[in-house]
This record gives C-alpha cells, sequence and structure tokens, in this order.
C-alpha cells in the first residue's frame, strides 16, 4: 500500500497488473468490513461502504483536506466501462446462466420472452418519452435519440444484482425463474437496442427495415451462436475425464466464444447466457463426473463471487467521478422515479398480453417491479457514451437509478415478499391474476 501511495504521489500512471492488484486488495478490505460489521449482503454490503468511503473522500475533497487528482485518475484508467462490457459480462453471465435449470426456464419461456424483449422495448420508449419531456421542464435540454438511449441502457434488470438478492429473498418459485430468466436475457436485449441507438445518435441513417435487421442479427444470432459453441463444449467434455482440462474448456467457451460472438457483430451476452445455459445443463448432466462436476461448480462460484465483488467496488467508488451539479441532481431523481413508473407500467403491459396463457402469481407486478436490481451493466452502458451531449447527466441519473435499485430495492426486497404473504415462509400462494 505504501508503494502505491509513493506511485500515486510521483503521479506516473499505473500498470494493467497494479491498478488490479489495487482493486483486489480494496475489494478484499471492503469485503472484509462488510463481513465484519455490516453484514449486508454481500454485494449491496461492498458497494455501500464504497460508496460511504467515496463520499467522505468528497466532502474532505470539497473543504480542501485532500486532492481527488490521483484518484479519479485512477477511476479512469480502469475503464470501468469497457472493462465491464468486454471483458467481465461474459463471465458473469456464464457463471449466472451455469446453474439455470432448462427445466423450469422451459415452463415460463413464453412470460420470460415476453418479459425480457417486452419490458425492455415498452420501458426503453416509456423512460426516453418522458426523460425528453421532463428534463426540458427542469431547464436541461437533451435530444430524443439521448433520452431514449438513457431508456435502453436503464430498462434491463441486472442479473447479477437479481440472480444474488432472489438467493435469500424467498420470493415464490415461478417468480422466481422468471425474474432470474428475464434478467439473464433482457440485458442482451437491451445492449443490442442500446447499440442500435447508439448508431443513429452517432448520425447513422438508418431505415426502420435496417434497424430491424440489426436488432434480429445480433439478438437471434447472438443465441445461435451461443447454441452452437455451447454444444461445441458440450462434445469436448464428453470425451475426456479430467477436471482441469475441463474447466480450462469452459474457461475457453466464454472468454474466447465472447470475443469471437463481438468480432463476427453478434450479441456476445445473449451468446454468453445461451453457452451457459448447455454447459450447465446437458453438460454438468451427462459430460461431467462427479468430481468434475465438484471442481467445475467451485470455479465458476469463486468467479462469480470475486468479479461480482469488484463489480459492486468500482459501482461504489464511480461517485468520485460522476458530475454533480443541482440541475444534474435534480435530473437523477427525476430518473429514478421515471425508472420505477416505467418498469412497473411494461410489466403490466406484459403480464396483460400474457393472460391468455395462464394466470400469474400474487401481486406479480409488485413483484416483478421492485425485485429489477439494475447493476453495473447500465453503468457500463452509460460509460460507453461519446464525450458529448447529455452524457453527463446520462451518468449521473443511471449512478442515481442503480444506487436506489441497490441499496433501497436491494435491502427491501425480502421485507416486502414477507408483507405480501408471499415470501420464504409462505410458499403456498395461489396463482391469481392479483396483481
Amino acid at each position: 500500500m505504501i508503494a502505491w501511495l509513493s506511485h500515486a504521489a510521483s503521479h506516473a500512471p499505473m500498470t494493467t497488473f497494479q491498478l488490479a492488484a489495487l482493486v483486489l486488495t480494496l475489494t478484499a478490505a471492503l469485503a472484509y468490513v462488510n463481513t465484519r460489521f455490516l453484514k449486508l449482503p454481500s454485494s449491496v454490503g461492498i458497494m455501500a461502504a464504497a460508496m460511504i468511503g467515496s463520499l467522505i473522500l468528497l466532502a474532505m475533497s470539497s473543504v480542501g483536506l485532500i486532492d481527488l487528482t490521483v484518484p479519479r485518475r485512477w477511476v479512469a484508467e480502469l475503464d470501468f466501462g469497457n472493462t465491464l462490457l468486454h471483458g467481465m459480462l461474459g463471465l458473469l453471465l456464464f457463471a449466472g446462466a451455469l446453474h439455470i435449470d432448462l427445466e423450469d426456464l422451459g415452463s415460463e419461456k413464453v412470460a420470460i420472452g415476453t418479459l425480457a424483449v417486452g419490458t425492455t422495448l415498452v420501458s426503453t420508449a416509456l423512460v426516453g418519452g418522458a426523460i425528453f419531456a421532463l428534463l426540458s421542464v427542469i431547464g436541461i435540454q437533451v435530444r430524443l435519440v439521448e433520452a431514449l438511449l438513457f431508456g435502453a441502457l436503464i430498462s434491463p434488470t441486472d442479473p447479477i444484482a437479481v440472480l444474488g438478492i432472489l438467493k435469500s429473498a424467498g420470493a415464490p418459485r415461478e417468480l422466481e425463474v422468471r425474474i432470474a430468466g428475464e434478467s439473464l436475457f433482457n440485458d442482451g436485449v437491451g445492449v443490442v437496442v442500446f447499440t442500435v441507438l447508439l448508431s443513429i445518435a452517432g448520425g447513422s441513417e438508418s431505415s426502420v427495415s435496417e434497424v430491424s435487421l440489426l436488432f434480429v442479427r445480433e439478438a437471434i444470432g447472438g443465441a445461435a451462436f451461443g447454441l452452437a459453441a455451447g454444444y461445441i463444449g458440450f462434445y469436448l467434455l464428453l470425451s475426456i475425464n479430467d477436471y482441469t482440462a475441463e474447466i480450462l474448456i469452459t474457461l475457453a467457451l466464454v472468454t474466447g466464444g465472447y470475443a469471437a460472438a463481438e468480432v463476427l457483430h453478434v450479441s456476445a451476452p445473449i451468446a454468453a447466457v445461451v453457452a451457459g445455459l448447455v454447459i450447465g445443463n446437458q453438460g454438468r448432466r451427462l459430460a461431467m463426473s462427479n468430481e468434475t462436476r465438484m471442481h467445475v461448480d467451485m470455479f465458476w462460484k469463486l468467479i462469480d463471487e470475486i468479479l461480482n465483488a469488484v463489480l459492486f467496488l468500482m459501482i461504489g467508488v464511480m461517485v468520485i467521478v460522476v458530475p454533480m451539479s443541482a440541475g444534474v441532481g435534480g435530473a437523477a431523481a427525476i430518473g429514478v422515479l421515471i425508472a420505477l413508473g416505467a418498469r412497473a407500467t411494461s410489466v403490466a403491459l406484459s403480464l396483460l398480453a400474457l393472460r391468455p396463457f395462464g394466470a400469474h402469481p400474487t401481486h406479480s407486478v409488485k413483484i416483478l417491479t421492485w425485485g429489477a436490481l439494475r447493476g453495473g451493466i447500465s453503468i457500463a452502458m452509460a460509460l460507453a457514451l461519446p464525450a458529448s451531449g447529455a452524457r453527463n447527466v446520462i451518468i449521473v441519473m443511471t449512478y442515481a437509478v442503480v444506487a436506489f435499485s441497490m441499496l433501497v430495492q436491494g435491502l427491501t426486497f425480502g421485507a416486502l415478499l414477507r408483507r405480501l404473504g408471499v415470501g420464504s415462509h409462505d410458499q403456498g400462494s395461489a396463482r391469481t391474476m392479483n396483481s
């Protein structure tokens, strides 16, 4: 640590290894503080501790006690948006999909597909339209396409955050499958919509048919590529029995497959999810011995928990570099309210469309709305915006929605389920349309 501080004082750029070492050390320190003292869910606790620390640093900087130039440069050097979107995301999605039962997903495939696509598209339109209209009222001008970009990046729920909170919340089984399934797929849909809108915002003149074709190529192409890559991995696993080699195959599948999907311009997040479902079901049941299954599960559990901790540390320290003012503070509050309202409306409309396929668990709209946590994927997309236009306002609104969803929705989700009588101690809820 002393070496790092000396290095920082010299204002010399840090190497990639030094940055990684610093991030992992801070993550371990905050994980210890949370486990020893705060005792919050891991992701929430690390994010909260990092956010509190960042706010303390900002307060000290505002009265001239410290200079935040070097810490801000560290955060900028980490290039968090690209690191997540083009590195960590594939590993996290694969790890999450690895333990999802395809039979459960199959039984809810219509609901999951409708929620993943329908709520994302409807919410994008609702958020974009409302932000475009309301920000002008408080004197902040944004283009409609920029408002829609915010809608696209904030509408998907974050699978890492959602899967973490579901482990302890005790949601009804049917809703748990729907929430988890939607979260695994709607971020891929959101990234596709965001990519299309970003192209339009950059001046690309595309017809409706060209935009539709791009969406289909990204989404369907990503699913097809992930399915093909997953089965290649499955047959490789089937032909050997050595857990070290098999772990390496799964690691190569997700990293190499994610990189290849990006080169082919298909949705890499969707490809990672589909490949993870193949390996997690056929692969774990038919191609792995008990010993291999145990080691593979342990390896990916560790990968998931370590990267999850790093992800929420980075969300917490983003406070240091988020540009703030009175005007954008008002925009942040508006963003939180609009995101919640759009989520509730889009869920209600999706469930209404699903009514011919059967009834839904009690309080579905409330649970699917409050359990829709946003996380690092939204922030990564916000940071990927070009440095012009409404970028700073969008970053602040995104951070506010993520912080609210994690620290308020995440910490109260279990209490909401218990209050509604559908928590872990009340699993006998009837299938009704009481939404």
